[in-house]
Formats: C-alpha cells, sequence, structure tokens
C-alpha cells in the first residue's frame, strides 16, 4: 500500500525554525515529484514548494519564497520542508504529495497544480504561537 506520512509538526515560536518530514513507501519514489500543500481553517488548500526528482529544480510560492526549503532524499525515500522564519500566517495543516514526473510537469509554471498529485499523506499541524 503506498504511504506518505508527515512528521515534525507542533507548536513554533514565531521566528523559529522547524523541519517537516515526508516518509514514502508502496511506490517507486525516485520517479515522482513531490509537492507541499497547507491548508488553513476556512481557507483553500494552498500550495507552497515543489521539487523535481533530481531535486535540481524546486518552487516556491510567493507566500513562503526565502523562508522555506524543499528537499529530498532518494535513497530513503523521504521528503523535506524547512520552515524558517515562521509567522502566525504559517498556522496550517502541512500535507505532501506525489506525482509521476514528465517531461512538463512538475514545472516552473505547473508544479502547484493539484490534479498532477496521485498520492497524498495525511497532513502535520503547524502552529506558530508563543
Amino acid at each position: 500500500q503506498v504511504q506518505l506520512v508527515e512528521s515534525g509538526g507542533g507548536l513554533v515560536q514565531p521566528g523559529e525554525t522547524r523541519l517537516l518530514s515526508c516518509e514514502t513507501s508502496g511506490f517507486q519514489f525516485d520517479t515522482y515529484g513531490v509537492g507541499w500543500f497547507r491548508q488553513s481553517p476556512g481557507k483553500a488548500r494552498e500550495a507552497i514548494s515543489g521539487i523535481t526528482v533530481s531535486g535540481r529544480s524546486k518552487y516556491y510560492a510567493d507566500s513562503v519564497k526565502g523562508r522555506f526549503i524543499v528537499d529530498r532524499d532518494n535513497r530513503d525515500s523521504v521528503a523535506y520542508l524547512q520552515l524558517n522564519s515562521v509567522n502566525v500566517e504559517d498556522t496550517a495543516v502541512y500535507y505532501c504529495a506525489a506525482g509521476p514526473q514528465r517531461d512538463n510537469w512538475p514545472s516552473f509554471s505547473s508544479w502547484g497544480d493539484e490534479t498532477q498529485y496521485t498520492y497524498w499523506g495525511q497532513g502535520t499541524q503547524v502552529t506558530v504561537g508563543s
């Protein structure tokens, strides 16, 4: 069975750093692009980051660019999202997702397309507050 399990969430103080992990199994991770999404209560789900199979291309939403860092380890089938300089607006459930990589996906203009992601994790809650 396919599994994507996020971890690393919890209460984070404003300005702090937190590393989220997405451990995967049941599919060929090194042929799948990875995306990170988040959703706050009463708000639409937001695509915040993406990464290609090789890790050579990384994508970020304007809301997190310059603060968050996406990475992956194909040997261990794990994706990461490092949250830096967090603020209250970063409070959300964070999800990782994976989709089969193609020539045109992920790309600069398409990485955030939710329909391209085949597998989704259950999410991990990040709450920013003091």
